[in-house]
């Protein structure tokens, strides 16, 4: 299985492409609109807080990866910190899960893009088709191999980078650098809560995590590819959503959550802007889509050959990464069909966030001395996402319930699951690690 994994095949830049595609395909496009409806108008500010707890957070990966960079990525990590557990098992697995419920977010906002390219609104039945073609194209682009990723990638990057910042620079010139999303106050709350989207604006880091194998000198290039993919997106975030703030008021906004860059374009750019946001969108959210499928399929691989999930060929040819890569792409479009994009980003966020209390909790009372990480950084961390977590999980409780719940039962349902599959297939000692020293 290892030798599926083609070492040096991810540069440096090719691992940062990988890991702001993921973030700003989601980031800047599809979540902007539903943070600025919990944080009202400080919501340019929640994406800095959610940098400072990303960055708190991506301690942990970071110190992990440079010790043993892994294909693997999380999986290793929770692995080497709880050993081949049901705690090890169902994290992972969250963490799958969020990283595929982040893919049929992208997808969504793909079709919702397009539509209004069409004067269509974010209900029409279109757009869970369109998001289905957009995961159907990113399954052809990883069947055909990794460095058509990495290629694509690149490519994808430093077109919607450079094209996201030049939105955020004309719409603020023709703007006047005026702010109009004033008014309402969404309290400490609402503001907290809106963290936890703006994190989940940037947990396209673990991406570089789960290929750390394939990066070329990756005791060093991984934890700098995190870093620089943190900083580049910080930065673009902010300048978006001041751009979007000058050019919409907040109600606006919010009504127009789940296309708010397209309809700030409008007003500040005219016609052709509107039209050039609208083709940003299609090239961000598919090279994010593209990058996701990449790492979550490899992750489940790495996971199916680590014996911690269970694996079925269904009568398909291939290796289990090929196998992996359909399962990723067939879930990905099941919620694509029936979520909306804002439970969609709140389950992903809610799944996240408890995947990474464990991750941190793990390190902090197993590993810290291995990797030589301070208690301090990791307790802190854990704390942050705690901190936001109950905030989120508050203010969905009283809004939409229904996802709290669903949330709640679909972590209980996969413990269980990695319980009684763990029970019935123990996992060998010296199962591989696939990390590299």
């Amino acid at each position: 299985m290892a030798d599926a994994y083609k070492k040096n095949s991810i540069t440096l830049p090719g691992a940062v492409a990988m890991g702001t595609g993921v973030m700003i395909g989601a980031g800047i496009f599809a979540l902007t609109g539903q943070i600025a409806e919990l944080a009202g108008p400080l919501f340019p500010f929640s994406f800095v807080v959610g940098a400072i707890v990303t960055a708190f957070s991506a301690y942990s990966y970071i110190k992990m990866s440079n010790a043993y960079p892994s294909a693997g990525g999380i999986a290793m990590i929770l692995k080497k910190a709880y050993g081949p557990t049901t705690v090890a098992a169902g994290a992972s697995l969250l963490m799958a899960l969020s990283m595929v419920i982040n893919e049929s977010l992208v997808a969504r906002t793909f079709g919702t893009y397009t539509l209004r390219a069409f004067g269509g609104d974010a209900d029409n039945i279109l757009v869970p088709v369109l998001g289905v073609g957009l995961i159907v194209f990113a399954y052809l682009v990883n069947a055909s191999g990794t460095r058509s990723v990495g290629l694509v990638s690149i490519v994808m990057a430093v077109l919607k980078v450079g094209g996201i910042a030049l939105f955020g620079v004309s719409a603020l010139w023709a703007s006047g650098l005026s702010f109009e999303a004033s008014g309402g106050d969404a309290g400490a709350t609402g503001f907290v809560a809106s963290v936890a989207l703006s994190i989940l604006a940037f947990k396209g880091f673990t991406t570089i995590t789960n290929s750390g194998a394939e990066v070329t000198d990756p005791h060093r290039n991984v934890g700098r590819a995190i870093i620089l993919s943190i900083a580049i997106c910080v930065v673009v975030y902010l300048l978006v959503a001041f751009a979007v703030g000058s050019s919409l008021p907040l109600d606006r906004i919010v009504a127009a959550k789940d296309y708010a860059l397209a309809e700030a374009a409008q007003p500040a750019l005219g016609q052709t802007g509107f039209y050039l946001t609208v083709a940003l969108a299609l090239v961000a959210t598919a090279s994010g889509l593209i990058a996701s499928v990449f790492a979550v399929s490899r992750m489940l691989a790495m996971l199916t050959d680590m014996n911690m999930i269970p694996h079925s060929h269904f009568g398909m040819p291939g290796t289990i990464k090929d196998h992996t890569l359909v399962y990723t792409v067939v879930i990905a479009g099941f919620l694509t069909v029936f979520f909306d994009l804002s439970r969609i980003a709140s389950l992903g966020a809610i799944f996240y966030l408890v995947m990474d209390i464990i991750i941190h909790l793990g390190v902090f009372r197993h590993l810290r001395e291995e990797i030589g990480a301070r208690g301090w950084v990791l307790l802190t961390a854990i704390m942050l996402d705690a901190v936001v977590l109950a905030a989120f999980a508050t203010m969905k409780w009283q809004s939409d319930s229904l996802i709290v719940v669903i949330g709640l039962v679909g972590m209980a349902l996969v413990f269980l699951f990695m319980r009684v599959f763990l029970a019935r297939n123990p996992v060998r000692e010296g199962a591989p690690d696939h990390h590299r020293k």
